[in-house]
C-alpha cells in the first residue's frame, strides 16, 4: 500500500469517526465537573423539540444538553432507554422530566451514580406501584380523557394515544401561541395505552434531590397531584406558575431553565 494511499484511507476513517461522535450518543467530551450534563426526557405527545427554549439558554449558560428521545412504550422500557444514554456520559448527570418523562427519570436514575439530582417539570413522581392514569385522576381537574383522539390499534394488541389536534391546545398548550401549538399538535409523537397504566417500580426520589416546577393551569395532571408529589418527595424547591399549561417548559423556558440551573448548582455540591 503506497503512502498517498495510506493517508487517503487514514483521513477518511477519521472524517468518519467525527461524523459518528456527533450522530451517536456516545458523549467523548471532557466533562466540567461543576456542571453535570443536562439530560432532558419529554413526556407524551411531545418530542425532545418542546425543550428547545430551555436548551438555547442552558447551551448558552456553559451547559452540555442531551435531548433524549423517550420511546413512550412503556415504563420500564423506556427507563432502560435513558439509562442506557446516562451510562454514556461521563461525570455528572442531572435528569429533568416532564409530564410522563417524570415516571421514566425515576427509574432511570437508579443504578447510575452519575446521576446526581432530578427535575420535575410538571411531571409524574411516582411511588412504586403508582400509575401515570392513577396519579392524574387521584385529585379532580385532568380533561385528558375527554381530549384524546380514536386509539390507534397496534400489531401487538396494544393501543397508541393520540391527543386530537382541534382540542390539542386548549388541552395540552394553552398558553402557546396558536401558530406553535398546531406545529406541536401535528407533530406530537403516541404512547401506548400500556405505558399510562403500567405500574412504577422503585423510585430514585427517594434516594435523589429534587425540584419541581409546573402550571397552575395544567390540565393532564392537576396542579394539585403535582403539589402532592412535590410534597412527597421533599423538594428542594417547588415553584407553581399562575397560568401556565401542560407544557410549562415551552410556554415558560425562563422560569424552568433557571430552575434547572439551580438544581444542577445544588445537586453537584451536595454531591461532592
Amino acid at each position: 500500500m503506497n503512502k498517498i494511499y495510506q493517508h487517503v484511507l487514514k483521513s477518511t476513517f477519521v472524517m468518519t469517526l467525527g461524523v459518528a461522535a456527533v450522530s451517536l450518543p456516545a458523549f467523548s467530551y471532557a466533562q466540567d465537573a461543576a456542571k453535570p450534563t443536562i439530560v432532558l426526557v419529554h413526556g407524551a405527545f411531545a418530542d425532545a423539540s418542546s425543550w428547545d427554549g430551555v436548551t438555547s439558554r442552558l447551551l448558552a449558560d456553559g451547559y452540555k444538553v442531551v435531548g433524549a428521545a423517550n420511546p413512550l412504550r412503556g415504563v420500564k422500557n423506556d427507563a432502560n432507554y435513558v439509562s442506557g444514554i446516562v451510562k454514556n456520559i461521563p461525570g455528572p448527570v442531572l435528569l429533568v422530566g416532564h409530564s410522563y418523562g417524570g415516571s421514566v427519570i425515576s427509574e432511570a436514575a437508579n443504578g447510575n451514580d452519575n446521576v446526581k439530582g432530578l427535575v420535575y417539570v410538571a411531571a409524574f413522581a411516582p411511588e412504586a406501584g403508582e400509575t401515570a392514569i392513577g396519579l392524574s385522576s387521584k385529585f379532580p381537574g385532568s380533561t385528558l380523557g375527554s381530549a384524546l383522539a380514536q386509539p390507534v390499534p397496534l400489531a401487538d394488541g396494544g393501543k397508541d394515544l393520540y391527543i386530537d389536534q382541534a382540542k390539542f391546545r386548549q388541552q395540552f398548550a394553552a398558553d402557546v401561541p396558536a401558530a406553535k401549538a398546531r406545529l406541536m399538535a401535528a407533530a406530537q409523537r403516541p404512547v401506548t395505552e400500556a405505558a399510562i397504566t403500567e405500574a412504577s417500580g422503585e423510585p430514585a426520589w427517594k434516594t435523589l434531590p429534587s425540584w419541581f416546577v409546573y402550571g397552575k393551569a395544567d390540565k393532564n395532571i392537576p396542579a394539585a397531584a403535582l403539589a402532592y408529589m412535590a410534597q412527597r418527595a421533599h423538594s428542594q424547591k417547588t415553584i407553581a406558575i399562575p397560568g401556565a399549561s401542560h407544557v410549562v417548559m415551552t410556554s415558560h423556558p425562563a422560569e424552568v431553565s433557571r430552575l434547572i440551573e439551580t438544581a444542577a448548582q445544588q445537586s453537584v455540591r451536595v454531591a461532592q
